[in-house]
């Protein structure tokens, strides 16, 4: 009011405290955009260190197939047992078993990198060109005995002592013998792993998911082998786990090649040479995240190996 009495309506009171409010919401939409941020920048980093670990754990089943397809062809070329095999190639044969057994080693490390999977790639190709070698060194020394076999045919008729022959016949008898033992082993032409849940109705369907997973199962076809009889063959299962532990009673020991293992379960089967599906089913409380992988042995050898991976 003025000196007249009259009212002054064009003063204005101070705005402090809707400035202040303003700079709180600021503050606010700053520290939950800054929160959002934080969340997807998480987020992604756990993204791609989860696929990161999923492609790994491909590279190491894809790698573990290879070598057992290259320890197939060693064992395919040892049980040859060529005549005149020196201690060159008896050395060769250690050395590629060797890096055979380290590489294992080294897949089954659920610490594994990405740079350690490269180096193992780069082994296991020159673990197969190491193979490879061996085979053209055995196949030239295998045409050369060939070739000697045909000279000494003709020197033999020349032999006239009983004994000669019958010492020579004996010791083709025990090579004989042990190339049908080797040969007549059988292996998995394909095999194959996965995950399944089965419902209350009991229907059975294929589950990459861990926590929903009730069982493994385990499909399988025998490769076709005349030299085997046909009949009843016990199957012993070694499953596995993520972290390289093996499932298994202790009580449950079996052979392979003199040396004593453990197994999960064992099957028998009915081999009929007909190149049969076979199924097992292996199944546990709970499983978890990561690679499973299951080795099938039979007659004190290996048949083959797969792995699934749940996420």
């Amino acid at each position: 009011m003025d000196k007249t009495g009259t009212l002054d309506v064009t003063k204005k009171y101070p705005e402090e405290p809707s400035k202040k409010s303003n700079s709180k919401i600021y503050f606010f939409i700053i520290a939950i955009a800054a929160l959002l941020a934080t969340n997807v920048y998480f987020y992604v980093k756990f993204k791609s260190s989860g696929e990161k670990l999923y492609t790994i754990a491909i590279q190491k089943q894809d790698l573990q197939i290879e070598i057992d397809r290259i320890e197939a062809e060693l064992d395919n070329l040892v049980s040859q047992k060529v005549a005149g095999v020196d201690s060159v190639m008896q050395a060769s044969e250690i050395r590629a078993r060797e890096a055979i057994s380290e590489l294992r080693t080294k897949l089954e490390n659920q610490t594994i990198s990405e740079e350690d999977m490269l180096v193992a790639t780069r082994e296991v190709a020159r673990l197969k060109g190491d193979v490879s070698e061996l085979r053209l060194a055995l196949n030239e020394l295998k045409a050369r005995n060939e070739i000697l076999q045909k000279e000494n045919q003709t020197l033999s008729r020349k032999v006239s002592t009983t004994d000669k022959k019958v010492t020579a016949l004996s010791q083709e008898n025990i090579e004989l013998k042990d190339k049908v033992n080797v040969a007549s082993a059988l292996k998995v032409s394909n095999i194959q792993v996965n995950g399944i849940s089965v419902s209350k109705r009991g229907k059975i369907e294929t589950e990459s998911r861990a926590r929903r997973v009730d069982q493994l199962q385990v499909l399988f076809s025998v490769a076709d082998n005349t030299l085997t009889p046909k009949g009843n063959k016990e199957v012993f299962v070694r499953v596995i786990d993520p972290s390289g532990n093996l499932f298994g009673d202790a009580s449950n020991m079996f052979y392979v090649h003199g040396e004593k293992l453990q197994y999960t379960f064992k099957e028998t089967i009915n081999f009929t040479n007909n190149g049969e599906e076979y199924q097992f089913l292996w199944s546990q409380e709970k499983f978890k995240k990561g690679a499973y992988t299951v080795l099938l042995y039979n007659d004190n050898a290996i048949m083959g190996r797969a792995s699934v991976v749940l996420k």
